[in-house]
């Protein structure tokens, strides 16, 4: 889990209660580290402050949305009304808790944003189709099912895993096919991927690489 909050009778208090209950806490003091560590590494949960030194609560999240990041997010703020409500969730956040708030209504917010990651976590959207990340499968908007190779999976996986990013060859690379050094290979499996899911499924950006599309 990652706790975005600056300040750090808060933060340590809350860092202290979810280590109890058998979270693995990171805190980020600042809107700035939250933004990095949220884009850089996978969680569960954030649990980020509105009003927060260097970047503001809701820009944080507007920015990991804008990557792609899915992750399910609490806000966590003492600004309360409909309308700060209604900002909060229209910038990506699934729930808003207003401070002060009760350890118990909390723990179970984070439990239930927990489930819905689980849920969430055992397929990747990809338009109005999806990939099943448990039988290495994709599942077209009709209902059909392709079963992908190891290597077609994975390279669907990384794009699935970040839809608004575009990816360069050489990264794309480095990240699936590390054993080789030449990027083509990273052309060969997008060709694999369209002839068998649709030329939909992965767009080319031009002159800089790849992104995700749509089954």
């Amino acid at each position: 889990m990652l706790l975005v909050e600056d300040d750090p009778e808060i933060a340590g208090m809350l860092d202290e209660l979810l280590t109890g209950e058998g979270y693995r806490v990171e805190v980020a003091p600042d809107g700035h580290r939250g933004l990095h560590l949220a884009l850089a590494r996978a969680y569960d949960v954030l649990v980020v402050d509105r009003l927060l030194p260097g970047l503001d609560g809701l820009d944080v999240l507007r920015r990991i949305r804008g990557k792609g990041v899915a992750t399910p997010v609490l806000v966590l703020t003492a600004l309360g009304t409909v309308a700060d409500r209604v900002a909060g969730l229209d910038s990506g956040a699934e729930d808003y808790l207003v401070k002060p708030f009760d350890v118990d209504e909390l723990l179970a917010r984070v439990r239930a944003l927990r489930r819905r990651h689980a849920d969430r976590a055992a397929t990747l959207p990809l338009g109005a189709g999806e990939l099943d990340l448990v039988r290495h499968r994709a599942r077209l908007a009709d209902g059909t099912e392709h079963e992908l190779s190891a290597r077609e999976f994975e390279l669907l996986r990384v794009l699935a895993g970040r839809p608004g990013m575009v990816f360069s060859r050489a990264e794309l690379r480095e990240r699936v096919f590390a054993e080789t050094t030449s990027e083509s290979i990273v052309d060969t499996y997008v060709h694999y991927l369209r002839r068998k899911l649709g030329r939909g499924t992965v767009r080319t950006v031009r002159g800089l690489g790849y992104r995700a599309g749509e089954l």
